[in-house]
């Protein structure tokens, strides 16, 4: 079973390995042509955000939560065509609207910008909130291929994306685009308002033809009665009280940064992708793969098999994620300067994102097990509890980012933040734990507890091991993103292959399942 939840992962993997990589070439030529740590990247950040704040905030949260379970218990095509109708004519309705109130949503979420910068912000968001509704279709449309065992499709579909913003700022830069504010024309912010939504559009077509080569015909339906809105609406009210509630948090941590200094926002925000991509790339798939099983299992009130799908699913991520903390901590610094210490790219903002990087280490692995406790109550169609959950979360994040914003003043208070974040997923995590024990009798907490013992001594080793080699190389290679380059190889695959002896040799089981689901 292991074995078979290990492979079904891979496809998943890889395509989650390919997006983000795109997406990290995506995030260099932003930084190269709008300059990290300059205004008009904070500008484009703030206008970028808000279209996924609010389809998290209308829909989003919701249709994560609830769609997988709703098509595993619906497998028929109306109704799926009457639910992403539903989804369309929704999120149609949620464009319009916002789109007239641009100026005071940006107002809300960032009050502190200056003249110019509020009016780029404004222009630009403009052109992004369109990308709600292709948010909606493709999620509603990679839940479908999910339902059908196509899950690896959806990691795929964000290549796409990717390489059209890609072109638009190489587009950009040829016709001589600006990182300054105050000289950006017209036409290049059309260029950049059109290309970054345009992304979007072709990542929901992709998995539009997708889902029709599954047989499953796309089309709306004028009446998208029969979803059983009012289930759906229980089901994910709660989901909304716990998305306003982070959301709330996310408003809160953007405006502090943005009042704390010069590039603070930039650096919070290209940390946060970074420390993204390992949650994206192990648990994701891992969780992706178990979803339908495990809404099966509880389906048919199985509780025993619940728990051993969420077990499996946290030693599995554990393995790598364990690992891959301990490289965010020691290597972050170097990461950063390798990544963005490119074309505009102020020198400060690029420290202060490895600082951050390294501070988001902590909260790697607290932070994938919330997540995969949450998909256990989301499988058993408890969207309350989570919501309450969710709420400790927020509360403790905008608490962490005040007492951080007081404690540090200037732009490292977002380095508190991080921490901050740490520790709010850690009760998260905890607190999911103890109430799901309470729901399914137990946790599996033994084995849990035995396999990331064996696993804990090997990152040690590993991590303090990368620690030397890191500085080491750092003082033959010096100052510069090709030294931190090197130093993020040479260290980085020194410290995975000691790690992979050390686990070997302690009999960590689920690393040998993982080695066992690479072989070809």
């Amino acid at each position: 079973m292991d074995q078979g939840l290990a492979r079904s992962g891979r496809a998943m993997a890889v395509g989650t390995v390919v997006s983000r990589s795109t997406g990290f070439l995506r995030t260099l030529a932003l930084v190269a042509a709008l300059g990290l740590g300059s205004h008009l990247f904070d500008t484009y950040t703030v206008a970028n955000t808000l279209p996924n704040s609010i389809y998290d905030l209308v829909l989003g949260g919701a249709l994560t939560s609830v769609l997988v379970p709703l098509l595993v218990r619906h497998p028929d095509e109306l109704y799926a065509q009457r639910l992403l109708s539903l989804v369309v004519y929704g999120l149609g309705v949620t464009v319009v609207v916002t789109t007239l109130l641009a100026p005071q949503i940006v107002d809300l979420c960032a009050s502190d910008l200056g003249a110019d910068q509020r009016r780029v912000a404004i222009t630009l968001t403009r052109f992004f909130l369109p990308q709600v509704l292709f948010y909606g279709v493709g999620t509603t449309l990679a839940a479908v291929l999910s339902a059908r065992g196509r899950q690896a499709v959806p990691m795929w579909a964000p290549v796409a994306n990717n390489l059209v913003v890609i072109a638009t700022t190489a587009v950009y830069l040829v016709v001589g685009g600006t990182g300054h504010l105050e000289r950006l024309t017209v036409a290049q912010t059309w260029l950049l308002g059109v290309g970054t939504t345009a992304g979007v559009a072709v990542q929901a077509l992709v998995l539009c033809l997708a889902t029709q080569g599954t047989g499953f015909r796309v089309r709306l339906r004028a009446d998208p009665r029969g979803v059983g809105v009012r289930r759906i609406a229980a089901m994910a009210g709660w989901t909304l009280v716990s998305v306003a509630a982070s959301q709330v948090a996310i408003v809160v941590v953007n405006r502090l940064a943005l009042t704390s200094g010069q590039g603070a926002l930039g650096a919070y925000a290209n940390a946060y992708t970074l420390f993204q991509l390992p949650y994206a790339v192990v648990t994701v798939s891992i969780v992706t793969g178990v979803l339908p099983g495990l809404s099966r299992a509880a389906a048919r009130r199985d509780l025993s098999q619940v728990t051993a799908e969420l077990s499996r699913c946290l030693r599995l991520s554990g393995v790598v994620l364990l690992p891959t903390a301990a490289l965010l901590v020691v290597l972050g610094p170097h990461l950063a300067t390798a990544l963005f210490a490119h074309g505009n790219a102020v020198p400060s903002a690029v420290a202060l994102t490895g600082t951050v990087l390294a501070a988001y280490g902590l909260a790697l692995v607290p932070f994938c097990g919330y997540q995969v406790l949450l998909r256990g109550f989301y499988a058993l169609q408890d969207t309350r509890t989570p919501a309450m959950i969710g709420l400790l979360v927020a509360a403790a994040t905008v608490g962490g980012a005040v007492v951080s914003a007081w404690l540090v003043p200037g732009p490292r208070m977002v380095v508190g933040v991080a921490v901050g974040y740490a520790l709010a997923n850690c009760a998260g995590f905890l607190v999911a734990a103890a109430v799901l024990r309470a729901r399914l009798g137990r946790v599996d907490g033994h084995r849990l507890l035995r396999a990331h013992g064996r696993m804990l001594p090997a990152t040690l080793v590993a991590g303090g091991a990368t620690a030397v080699v890191a500085r080491l190389a750092g003082q033959v290679t010096g100052p510069g993103w090709a030294g931190s380059l090197t130093v993020v190889l040479a260290a980085g695959t020194f410290g995975a292959l000691l790690y992979g002896l050390a686990a070997w040799a302690l009999r960590v089981s689920e690393f040998r399942t993982l080695l066992g689901a690479l072989r070809p």
